[in-house]
């Protein structure tokens, strides 16, 4: 029978709110969940000296049935890894205290933002999941130096709209806005500005974190450089985010974006090539439909020029000049610029409606060697149909920079152009075989673009190994490596990403 503290010990541990845990039992690797639960088993033993007990929180340690079950899924519903607890903090000291206490007694931790992730990355069995959305402050706009400093659980669209409200706007947004800034800061945050600006990782000019041993640090390009970089892409390895303070720039009042249509991919993504290389367009990407025989042969490539005060009137012409679309399917139409940016909302309350939000998601999310960009894209595309991607389905194409992309652990291919390749596929849960047939799928294309000097963005469900990891981060792998080993020493934090053994 584990041994358990008294009703009053529990009490003086931390306030009890609901199914609030009490303490850690270190021989059955189990927690005391309430006070009358430790009353009733303190009854049996004697003495507690397995019990370790939990810190006093300003937040909630939870581990009742509801809990632990929405943080042993996400937005994948592929991977289901149940934690021990969930830690809803109530301030940063929390996850200070919380990932201190599991460094000490060993256990797995994982920052969970919006639950995302389609492939169990932010999961922890038989661990800890700190659900960040608590900590969503937002900071005043510095209007002199163009910051914004932000909890780690703010959500894009929030930023957004508080920073427009000063005249200034992030310079990159991921095309989906009601994601946590820290858990795409965790993996890059790529959008359609990336290929001007850089990543969303590109644009942070300082971090306060809390390291696998349970230390809170700030960190910047200037300040503990080490455990900045790898932190920033670095898949929450070495430390959770907290905080981030975020670089502005003068914000458009209104957009006017472009559709054009192609009739075969070479001609699409080079198309994209020159947009990119001559910086005509502020947001570049494009989409892949199926046509009426039921293969991926229509094309549309979105851009977007940012009109004033940033920039001038956009002239069409100028614009599209060269260009080798279909001139009959050109559309043009002029927005606010935040709409524009959550342009998503109402595509993804349809697909709440329909169900569609609740099926399985085996993602696809590749980056090509631009100069074999069109051959390896076909390859992928030829073998599937719009039925084996499952309803709702996107696929996307982003041309990106590689001198754009400053954060070390962001990889690309070695082309001077990579293109973020994406089958954003869909499949009824309970259909393991469509699931377990796209996930082959998957593997079955990273190979293949691994072998030709492509590798993958992190946002995806791609079963990989430890070696698959070591040689994704190529030349960034001894730092990672080397800051896991000083800021994570005993390998607790994000296990669910399967980089290290």
């Amino acid at each position: 029978m584990p041994r358990t503290p008294s009703r009053r010990t529990v009490l003086r541990g931390l306030t009890v709110t609901g199914a609030a845990v009490a303490a850690f039992d270190t021989a059955s690797r189990s927690w005391a969940a309430t006070a009358a639960e430790s009353e009733t088993a303190s009854s049996a033993s004697a003495t507690s000296t397995t019990l370790a007990k939990v810190p006093r929180l300003d937040g909630t340690l939870l581990t009742d049935a509801s809990s632990l079950t929405a943080a042993a899924d996400d937005y994948g519903h592929i991977v289901h890894r149940r934690p021990a607890a969930v830690l809803r903090p109530g301030s940063v000291r929390d996850v200070v205290a919380m990932v201190r206490f599991c460094n000490d007694h060993r256990l797995p931790v994982a920052p969970r933002g919006q639950g995302h992730s389609p492939f169990g990355q932010a999961q922890a069995e038989d661990g800890l999941v700190i659900e960040t959305a608590p900590l969503s402050g937002i900071g005043s706009v510095n209007t002199a130096s163009r910051t914004v400093t932000v909890g780690a659980g703010a959500k894009w669209s929030a930023v957004a709209r508080a920073t427009l409200a000063q005249g200034l706007t992030p310079p990159v947004f991921t095309d989906y806005l009601e994601l946590s800034v820290g858990g795409t800061l965790s993996v890059g945050g790529l959008g359609g500005q990336a290929h001007r600006v850089g990543a969303q990782v590109d644009n942070v000019t300082e971090l306060q974190v809390v390291t696998g041993a349970g230390e809170l640090v700030r960190c910047s390009p200037s300040r503990r450089a080490d455990l900045f970089r790898a932190v920033l892409a670095g898949l929450g390895q070495c430390a959770v985010i907290v905080e981030a303070t975020l670089r502005l720039v003068p914000a458009p009042t209104t957009v006017r974006r472009y559709q054009l249509t192609y009739g075969d991919l070479a001609t699409f993504l080079d198309d994209q090539r020159v947009l990119v290389r001559e910086g005509r367009f502020d947001y570049v990407e494009g989409q892949v439909h199926a046509d009426a025989a039921g293969t991926f042969g229509v094309h549309v490539l979105e851009a977007v020029a940012y009109g004033p005060p940033v920039g001038p009137a956009p002239d069409d012409a100028a614009l599209l000049r060269g260009l080798r679309h279909d001139p009959a399917t050109v559309q043009i139409a002029d927005q606010p610029y935040y709409d524009f940016l959550d342009r998503l909302a109402p595509v993804i309350a349809a697909m709440k409606e329909a169900g569609i939000w609740g099926f399985a998601h085996p993602w696809l999310n590749l980056m090509l060697p631009g100069a074999s960009a069109a051959a390896l894209g076909a390859q992928v595309l030829n073998g599937l149909t719009p039925a084996d991607v499952g309803p709702g389905a996107v696929i996307l194409f982003y041309p990106l920079l590689r001198d754009r992309l400053t954060t070390p652990l962001l990889r690309t291919s070695d082309d001077e152009m990579s293109y973020l390749f994406d089958i954003l596929s869909a499949a009824a849960p309970d259909d393991t075989t469509a699931v377990d047939r796209l996930l082959a799928v998957n593997r079955s294309a990273y190979d293949t673009v691994a072998a030709a000097g492509g590798t993958h963005y992190p946002v995806g469900s791609i079963p990989l190994t430890p070696a698959d990891w070591q040689a994704h981060f190529g030349p960034a792998w001894a730092g990672l490596q080397s800051a896991k080993c000083t800021y994570d020493p005993r390998g607790i934090l994000v296990p669910g990403q399967g980089i290290f053994d």
